[in-house]
This record gives C-alpha cells, structure tokens and sequence, in this order.
C-alpha cells in the first residue's frame, strides 16, 4: 500500500466517524477495529489502554482502526448509549475495506475497552447479520458488564481484568463469563484502567494476538 493515511473519516449513521490509523511496519497482513471507553467520561480513541491493544495489533502485523464515537472529537452526532454506536461500528469494515481492499479476506480483530468492549461484543453478536467479515479475534478488556449489555462471548474470546478493577467489579465478570466458560485474564493488582500495568496488558494481548494469527 502506498496511501497511508494517519486519519481517516467513515460515514455512520449520524454523521462521519473520525478514524485514527496505525500501521505496521511492514505490508499489513490484517486489521484491527478497536474501540474506547465511555464518551461522557472522557472517553475517547487517544486512551492509553486503546492505544496498548494498538501497538500489541501493530506489532503482530495489522492495521490498527481506532474510532472516536458519536459526538467524540470531530466524529458526528451524539451519545446514543450504545446502540447507535454499535450501529456504526457495523458499517465500519464494509467502508474499510473498499477504502483498502488488498485487506478483503485477511484477518480481522476485533477489540474494546469499558464502553467500547460492550460495543464490541454487540458488534460480535450482530456480525453475521450485517455482513462483516469472519473475526479472527474478539479483544474485551475492563468489560462492562455491570452498566452495558454485553452480548456473551465465545471461548476463544480474550477477556482481562484488573484484579483491583473499583468501576466494574471482578466478581461481576466471573458471573457473566460462567455460564459460557469464557476465560478470564486477571492482571494482580491492575485497576479499570491498568494504570502501571500496560505493559502486562500489552504482553497478554501480543501473546493472545500470535496464538490466533499464527507467528
């Protein structure tokens, strides 16, 4: 690819979708949507803990995406708590894909941290429906179980949490990922946003990431 653009814009249902772009080294051998926390928070595609499963993505090869949502920095629109966010998130890698087709039928990740990972999952559930690409992986860091629908997530999903996680309790996790014996990743004495612990949480995604890409 010879047109590497540090931004990009995509249309969702609201308006454009402002789009920050990593790029690996090397000729991409996939891609990566990763998605960030909550937008009345703070939230927004610069958080450190996107920007550590962007450089873990990069590093294994791929393209990293980070949108900002509805209403975030120059992105349209306005908080829609959730579900017009995952709405847009759905039209996201039709665009992207015709925007870069050499990345059609490569490996798709698919990531989120707190409100981005209960986007993500919705986004997961409703792939098939919408016509996304088959996911490679599926990344949920610091899940929002307790304020957000988070769709259940198979078991080759990678799930982490902070041990000393104050915003969205441990427990909490443990009970929504029992009845599918999803596995959880639990970092010791990492709080919601992992604060001196990215680069735990940096070295469980590229180990997760070499797993399902193959090295």
């Amino acid at each position: 690819m010879t047109d590497r653009p540090d931004t990009l814009r995509f249309t969702g249902h609201a308006g454009d979708i402002d789009c920050a772009l990593d790029w690996p080294d090397a000729e991409p051998r996939g891609w990566a949507l990763l998605l960030h926390p909550h937008p009345l928070h703070g939230g927004a595609r610069g958080n450190k803990v996107v920007t550590t499963l962007a450089r873990a993505c990069t590093q294994a090869g791929l393209v990293a995406v980070r949108p900002d949502f509805r209403g975030v920095g120059q992105s349209g629109g306005t908080y829609d708590e959730g579900r017009g966010e995952a709405e847009d998130m759905l039209g996201l890698p039709a665009q992207m894909l015709a925007r870069f087709p050499s990345l059609a039928g490569t490996p798709f990740v698919l990531g989120g941290f707190s409100f981005g990972s209960a986007v993500a999952s919705q986004v997961d559930a409703g792939g098939d429906a919408a016509g996304l690409p088959a996911r490679t992986a599926l990344m949920l860091i610091g899940t929002a179980v307790e304020r957000f629908a988070v769709a259940p997530a198979p078991a080759d999903t990678l799930v982490v949490h902070g041990e000393e996680d104050d915003t969205i309790k441990l427990a909490s996790v443990l009970d929504w990922a029992r009845p599918h014996a999803t596995p959880v990743v639990v970092i010791p004495g990492a709080t919601h946003f992992f604060h001196g612990k990215l680069i735990a949480l940096r070295d469980v995604t590229a180990r997760y990431l070499a797993e399902r890409l193959g090295r």
